[in-house]
């Protein structure tokens, strides 16, 4: 999944393309000036409650996957866009469903991926004010009006995720995700940046600005493995998934105790 995704690859949307429908997250940010009545914030919460209540019941269903994210705007000759495929054709062997966005570019490629393993292949489809169509290759295709609605699925049902290179969305879901692992609101959740010449100025920077000025600690830099081989992300999340769910009947035996 990569939020960045738009009706036409070349265009920036926010420059050229006519917003005359407003998206339900457009409404929901709304100053509270901008409202035409009192009251409209309040009744949201029901649509918002319905459209979780819908993505539990279908993700449910999927088993423990691997949501794989990156840009929209890839085509399907570029290098990354076959690895996609590969790594997650290797995910789904090891027996992984495939969650993405549902959209174009690397989701494409992941579900395509997932397809050929014979996994469940996902999409989490989001509403836009231009038109994402979902991509070819989906089982299941979820459809979100709320960004955050759909990013807790994304986590919730997943666990791990691969990052390929995107933009503004992909960078988004990477530092949420490093955000929960590092305040341990969801553990043994492995972070696969796949493309090392794409990844490694970031990650270079991580270490030599955000370490050494003191805003992270240095074991953070092992939430993250920077990889460009599908085998090794693969090989990666099924050792850290063991781990979990050997994990998991003692946690449960402590909770029960407490």
């Amino acid at each position: 999944m990569d939020d960045d995704t738009t009706f036409d690859p070349t265009q920036n949307p926010a420059q050229s393309f006519p917003y005359e429908r407003p998206t339900e997250d457009e409404r929901l940010l709304q100053s509270f000036e901008d409202l035409e009545e009192v009251g409209m914030d309040s009744w949201r919460i029901f649509r918002i409650m319905g459209e979780f209540v819908e993505g539990f019941e279908e993700m449910s269903k999927i088993g423990t996957g691997v949501s794989i994210f990156g840009s929209a705007r890839t085509k399907p000759d570029d290098p990354y866009y076959k690895a996609c495929v590969e790594t997650a054709r290797h995910l789904g062997e090891a027996g992984f469903p495939i969650i993405t966005g549902g959209g174009p570019g690397m989701m494409e490629a992941a579900n395509k991926g997932a397809q050929l393993a014979s996994v469940p292949s996902v999409g989490c489809n989001i509403e836009l004010p231009f038109e994402q169509s979902g991509n070819p290759f989906l089982d299941v295709s979820i459809d979100f009006r709320y960004f955050f609605v759909r990013k807790t699925m994304f986590v919730k049902y997943a666990c791990a995720f691969v990052i390929f290179p995107g933009g503004f969305g992909t960078m988004d879901e990477l530092f949420e995700s490093l955000t929960l692992i590092q305040t341990n609101k969801v553990r043994n959740f492995p972070v696969v940046l796949f493309g090392t010449e794409y990844w490694q100025g970031l990650f270079d920077w991580i270490r030599s600005t955000m370490l050494e000025g003191g805003k992270i600690s240095p074991e953070d830099l092992d939430l993250m493995l920077l990889t460009d081989d599908p085998a090794e992300a693969t090989a990666h999340i099924v050792d850290r998934h063991k781990v979990h769910v050997a994990a998991e009947p003692d946690r449960f035996r402590r909770r029960r105790t407490d």
